[in-house]
């Protein structure tokens, strides 16, 4: 048992940073897109319907606030490590230096649920919003080949979610220099549509939409809550799966021209753009409209179609379609660096989740793997199902970091650090606190699945990964 509290030398991680077998060309402002290209799609073009209808109504704005202070506090952690540590792997990275392999291995468990399952749930809304596209030019998808069973009430398979991963797939086994090119031409689309969305949507507000702004609570027979400040609190829990593209920018660090620096100031810049623009997206939907009449699958474009804006409707629907096409993309991307970090280790097996492809320089088996498995979840699963998953996996790595950069601060206090947390005996527990009473708030269902995946996982560290570990072998 002593074994699973090994630890990865720093030095290790520097004799590999200096190493990589990634191509380094992303510079600062390359990651900062992909951090934004990962933020901005799912959580402003779907998740703003589910939270505001089902749990937070107009206070959903809260609910943005609430998840972003949690983030920053997190992104301020990130931001050290990526310095001290720049390598791939985000946080399952960061615990292998300070905490030990066990958690790093739970860690990195977990993040297979904030990536796959987030690239999951972003292609559900992908689909959602392609269907709705086709619909503006008059074409249908059959209702059997646009839903998941469960949805559906019968034999179904989600088509579209089935073929856009697989073409995403496609686009990251190519490499990252297309993927990264790909990435900056929709972030572009996607952040003028949202600023168009914020500039044209403020002229069609009506205030009394959002009285009351916190409303009532309402608890099913089934005992199930929403609304009034505990649904203020869950919707902040779904919602907080939007942020998480930040966390993907600390995945490319073995291709990242300066990591040191350049990784740290796209993780803040990402978040701090990005925050600012779910706020304000946030108050014109629920101001447009009542919150109840938005729609789950497309809410942005319900809001300006009930408003009378149709034709906004048409430009709205596209930028939706591309912008979550590009956070479909840094998702599996990040995904498979972090396999990419843990077979290096030797935790999983080389040659499927470390082998580079001899000319496009990228993990292509991990890559096909991951997107075989989107695929498939995302083509007969619900919505919000995955998307609540996915939130924990993050909450419980942003927890562990806030934890981590506190126990490398205390044990390698003269390491160098080319960016330092800002009051870091403030700011690391306040984050650990803060995700922790997050996932508290998570739907009980969500626990016990949550819960069966980290079981599994703890099964399979003690299985394969104790033993095959690079720690484990004598040299």
């Amino acid at each position: 048992m002593a074994n699973v509290w090994r630890k990865k030398p720093i030095s290790a991680y520097h004799a590999e940073a200096g190493k990589s077998e990634l191509k380094r060309i992303l510079s600062k402002w390359g990651l900062t897109s992909l951090g934004i290209g990962a933020i901005i799609g799912g959580g402003i073009f779907t998740l703003t319907g589910i939270a505001a209808h089902d749990h937070a109504g107009p206070a959903l704005a809260l609910s943005f606030v609430i998840a972003g202070v949690g983030c920053l506090f997190a992104s301020l952690c990130y931001a050290e490590f990526a310095s001290v540590l720049p390598v791939e792997g985000s946080a399952y990275a960061y615990a292998y230096g300070t905490v030990g392999e066990l958690f790093a291995w739970f860690i990195g468990w977990n993040l297979v649920l904030e990536y796959m399952m987030g690239a999951t749930t972003v292609a559900v809304a992908w689909s959602g919003y392609f269907s709705k596209l086709l619909h503006l030019f008059g074409l249908h998808i059959p209702d059997w080949l646009n839903n998941d069973p469960i949805t559906y009430g019968g034999f179904a398979f989600n088509l579209p979610a089935f073929l856009i991963t697989w073409v995403v797939t496609a686009i990251l086994v190519k490499g990252i220099k297309e993927a990264a090119s790909t990435n900056n031409l929709i972030v572009i689309l996607k952040v003028a549509v949202v600023l168009f969305v914020i500039i044209v949507g403020i002229f069609y507000i009506k205030p009394e939409n959002w009285t009351p702004f916190i409303p009532d609570q309402v608890i099913d027979p089934d005992g199930t809550s929403h609304f009034g400040m505990s649904g203020v609190l869950t919707a902040a829990t779904i919602v907080f799966f939007a942020y998480i593209g930040f966390d993907a920018v600390s995945t490319q660090a073995g291709e990242a021209i300066n990591p040191k620096k350049d990784v740290p100031f796209a993780i803040i810049a990402s978040l701090v753009i990005c925050t600012i623009l779910y706020i304000l997206v946030s108050l014109i939907l629920t101001g447009m409209v009542p919150y109840n009449t938005l729609d789950l699958k497309a809410p942005v474009a319900s809001a300006f179609a009930g408003a009378g804006i149709t034709w906004a409707v048409y430009p709205i629907t596209i930028a939706a379609v591309a912008g979550l096409t590009s956070v479909m993309l840094v998702m599996m991307l990040g995904q498979t660096r972090i396999f990419f970090g843990m077979a290096k280790d030797g935790l999983l097996p080389r040659g499927v989740f470390g082998a580079i492809h001899p000319k496009f320089k990228t993990p292509y088996k991990s890559t096909l793997l991951v997107g075989l498995v989107v695929s498939i979840v995302a083509a007969l699963t619900p919505i919000n199902n995955i998307s609540e998953m996915c939130s924990m996996g993050t909450l419980l790595a942003f927890s562990m970091v806030c934890l981590a950069v506190l126990i490398l601060r205390k044990r390698e206090p003269n390491i160098e650090r080319p960016y330092k947390t800002p009051m870091v005996n403030i700011i690391a527990p306040l984050g650990v606190l803060f995700n922790v009473f997050l996932m508290t708030q998570v739907r009980e269902h969500t626990w016990y699945a949550f819960l069966i995946w980290g079981f599994l996982g703890v099964a399979v560290y003690f299985m394969y990964s104790q033993k095959s570990s690079n720690l484990h072998k004598p040299n």
